[in-house]
């Protein structure tokens, strides 16, 4: 995987965040600052919001620089 690219996971979710092609639009910031925190490190925490409100607000990314994976549940 490109250096540039950091990567954050959880039981339900791959978070990729890549560095170089971010445009600081601060859309992340702005909807779920409970997740992405600039002032702190690392700045992405995903167990602080659902998958479903993390996937959201990655969607509104414009230059894809924040993207995921949901990860497969497996039946018991």
């Amino acid at each position: 995987m490109d250096d540039d690219v950091r990567v954050y996971e959880t039981d339900e979710l791959i978070v990729y965040w890549n560095a170089k092609i971010c445009q600081h639009s601060g859309n992340c910031v702005k909807g779920a600052p409970e997740v992405f925190d600039v002032k702190k490190r690392p700045w992405i925490n995903l167990n602080n919001a659902s998958a479903e409100k993390i996937m959201a607000v990655i969607d509104t990314c414009p230059s894809g620089e924040l993207s995921y994976k949901r990860k497969e549940k497996i039946n018991d």
